[in-house]
């Protein structure tokens, strides 16, 4: 687990990273391509981790002496969008793997699913949600569009709080076709017109999946007593975590996530909380395997 999650905490690295974690990961995010009568042969491309082994062209590996999967599916119709929280909570670090922080994880992931849409043949954009405008990276189809979105990812520094809600709601229009909406964020601000957003979007039938990141750290509430902490996206009051002050974090923090885990169980959005040490494969597997409607 570890391995991985180091990896993953060398954002430079990011492209590396995601390969390391799809290695073996044999399953997407939906049926990405169709197939049927009429459907022509398009191109040739490198077999990729994951590939299918039935559509890699076995005459031509003999000729060549390396694996090439055939693309000879239509495109289909649904989009892919990655929505990154990248607010100053994003920033928390891992107390146990030196290096890693929640917004680090959260790229990591989601440059996943934006390498698993690629294979499939899916376009997928990138929304960053920070400070007062939402940034866009319009969606896009191939291997360009992935390194596009990776730099973007990479060039994100966690700071200040979410958009406004009438930002984000004027905003959606860049989900007008069906979509997967894939949102990581550590959903500290609930209700949030992060929130917001995500259930108008759900409304609209989009597909809409939600990755809550924490540290252990913050799991089990095992902070150091003696150093004082400031809320990065609150009040600058300073506060330290006594036995009193522990047992009142737990319970509101439970409370919170409680939540919600149930208002995005009401609206249909498939949740998925997990820890940054976690491996991140299984993190993927976890919220990949997760079914929501369109």
């Amino acid at each position: 687990m570890l391995a991985s999650a180091a990896l993953a905490a060398h954002t430079g690295k990011l492209d590396l990273a995601i390969r390391h974690v799809l290695a073996g990961l044999g399953h997407g995010i939906h049926a990405g391509r169709e197939r049927g009568a009429g459907v022509e042969f398009s191109e040739y491309r490198a077999y990729a981790p994951g590939d299918e082994w039935r559509r890699v062209d076995w005459k031509l590996m003999a000729r060549a002496d390396r694996y090439y999967v055939r693309e000879a599916e239509r495109d289909s119709h649904v989009a892919v969008w990655l929505v990154l929280d990248a607010t100053a909570s994003m920033l928390e670090p891992s107390r146990s793997v030196e290096g890693l922080d929640k917004l680090g994880m959260a790229r990591l992931l989601l440059g996943c699913v934006g390498a698993i849409a690629q294979r499939q043949g899916d376009a997928f954009g990138l929304l960053v949600c920070q400070g007062e405008r939402a940034h866009f990276t319009p969606a896009a189809r191939g291997p360009r569009q992935l390194q596009r979105v990776l730099a973007q990812m990479d060039r994100v520094d966690a700071a200040g709080t979410l958009p406004a809600g009438e930002v984000l709601r004027a905003s959606l229009h860049f989900a007008r076709a069906p979509s997967v909406v894939c949102v990581a964020s550590d959903f500290l601000d609930w209700p949030s017109p992060l929130s917001e957003a995500m259930m108008r979007l759900r409304g609209m039938r989009h597909d809409v999946r939600a990755l809550c990141l924490q540290t252990e750290a913050e799991i089990a509430a095992d902070f150091d007593g003696s150093t004082a902490w400031r809320d990065p996206e609150g009040d600058r009051k300073l506060f330290r975590f006594g036995s009193e002050a522990r047992a009142e974090y737990v319970r509101r923090r439970d409370e919170h996530f409680n939540v919600v885990a149930q208002q995005c169980r009401a609206h249909d959005i498939p949740y998925v909380a997990a820890s940054v040490e976690r491996a991140p494969g299984e993190t993927l597997r976890a919220w990949l395997r997760t079914q929501g409607g369109r």
